[in-house]
């Protein structure tokens, strides 16, 4: 990729990080609650969506994935780098996350969180190797 493609898709990267970082943080009304919250458990989180019980469980669940997919497409394109390398700045960049949100008390620090978020930036480098695929054949 030519590098003027390259600083568009890393405005892109940067832009979709700061708004999702907003969203996690302050959007959504979200205000500090008096005490911290988290779950280091796996499953324990996800076990409460199933059966899925109504629209909060789907949109809770496919919310995670879906809302990571595109750090699947565009940090590879931005730093070009393989899954390896995109799955650890991706996951050093939520851990940041998950923590400002712990310690600002303004959501939780969720271990099922991080799972499903990585489904959907595995989702998204899949998507991109299909796309890239699908170009040169």
């Amino acid at each position: 990729m030519k590098s003027h493609k390259r600083i568009i898709v890393f405005i892109f990267l940067l832009g979709y990080t700061m708004l999702l970082s907003y969203s996690m943080i302050w959007g959504f009304g979200r205000t500090a609650q008096p005490g911290y919250s988290y779950n280091l458990v796996p499953f324990l989180t996800m076990a409460s969506y199933f059966p899925v019980r109504g629209m909060d469980s789907l949109i809770n669940i496919i919310g995670n994935i879906a809302v990571f997919v595109p750090f699947g497409v565009l940090i590879p394109l931005a730093f070009r780098v393989g899954f390896r390398k995109m799955l650890g700045f991706f996951l050093t960049g939520l851990f940041l996350l998950e923590m400002i949100q712990l310690i600002s008390r303004r959501g939780s620090l969720d271990v099922d969180d991080f799972m499903l978020n990585s489904i959907g930036v595995t989702l998204g480098y899949g998507l991109l190797g299909v796309v890239r695929k699908w170009r040169s054949g």
